[in-house]
């Protein structure tokens, strides 16, 4: 992008493993030589957002999930080494099934990631939401790992994340699309809903307790993403194409990212046709790519 064009901001929502589908949008923007000037993220968003603010192309992200998710016995052997619990720990906080979030993010980022905000190339916003307080708290400052953590703490799966002297949980309970960060000082907005679609698993028998659960979740995070897009409207609104999957099937990164780069085409169209609407008035009506 030029140093006289637009700025754009982009929103990454929370999803599981359907967020791996952000990464063929970010490959799109890569290809028509675009790059953000703000990046939000809750959740997964949060995870796949730092390494793009860290300076990954959407080729390199796509590489280093397929290396880290692409078997399972990578997955169990990463959530093993960095998850069985040791005396210390059993000592201080019992047994628990739960996950240590920080753990988990520090075995998926990349090598030699840095700790702080400031080392990153592009301003980041990370969403998290404050357990006692009920709200939504945004990251953008001081410990990078942390506030990574913070938003991907998904309720009952991963134990909530202490920050000083706060709890924090998944983002996706108060902003799973945080339009509204992406928004500050971009001329143009990109919106990657990455949230299931409706009846995905009708007809394969009586859900699982744990599939229940998600799905409750991703319907409550559907009307919170309506009431975003309703009061912050995106220039670009994609709600990728990520049915059939389930919330933790990371082990299918490439059918995952496959499924969603079929959408690469029409996203560069709608990309295009909001730049040339920026270029000739400044101004245009949000365009939609909505598959699925």
């Amino acid at each position: 992008m030029a140093a006289s064009g637009p700025k754009i901001g982009v929103a990454l929502g929370s999803g599981g493993a359907r967020g791996l589908a952000h990464i063929p949008y970010i490959e799109a923007l890569d290809e028509m030589g675009l790059s953000p000037s703000i990046i939000s993220g809750t959740s997964v968003g949060a995870l796949i957002g730092a390494g793009w603010a860290n300076g990954m192309t959407g080729r390199d992200l796509r590489e280093h999930s397929v290396r880290l998710l692409g078997t399972m016995q990578e997955i169990a052997g990463r959530l093993w080494t960095t998850s069985r619990p040791t005396l210390k720990n059993m000592r201080e906080s019992g047994i628990s099934m739960q996950v240590d979030a920080q753990n988990i993010t520090d075995a998926f980022l990349p090598d030699a990631f840095p700790d702080d905000f400031t080392a990153l190339c592009v301003p980041f916003h990370v969403v998290a939401t404050d357990y006692h307080g009920w709200d939504q708290v945004v990251f953008q400052s001081g410990p990078l790992r942390q506030a990574i953590a913070a938003s991907l703490a998904i309720p009952a799966l991963f134990r909530p994340v202490r920050i000083e002297d706060r709890l924090f949980i998944d983002g996706g309970a108060t902003n799973p699309l945080p339009v509204d960060r992406a928004r500050i000082g971009s001329d143009i907005v990109i919106a990657i809903d990455v949230n299931g679609m409706p009846d995905e698993m009708a007809g394969k028998g009586e859900p699982n307790p744990l599939d229940v659960g998600f799905v409750a979740t991703q319907i409550m995070t559907q009307a919170i993403v309506r009431n975003t897009l309703a009061l912050h409207p995106p220039d670009i609104y994609v709600h990728a194409a990520v049915k059939g999957f389930r919330v933790l099937e990371f082990w299918r990164v490439r059918e995952i990212i496959a499924q969603a780069e079929r959408d690469k085409d029409a996203f560069k169209r709608a990309v295009e046709k909001r730049l040339k609407s920026f270029s000739a008035a400044g101004e245009g009506r949000p365009q939609r790519v909505d598959q699925g």
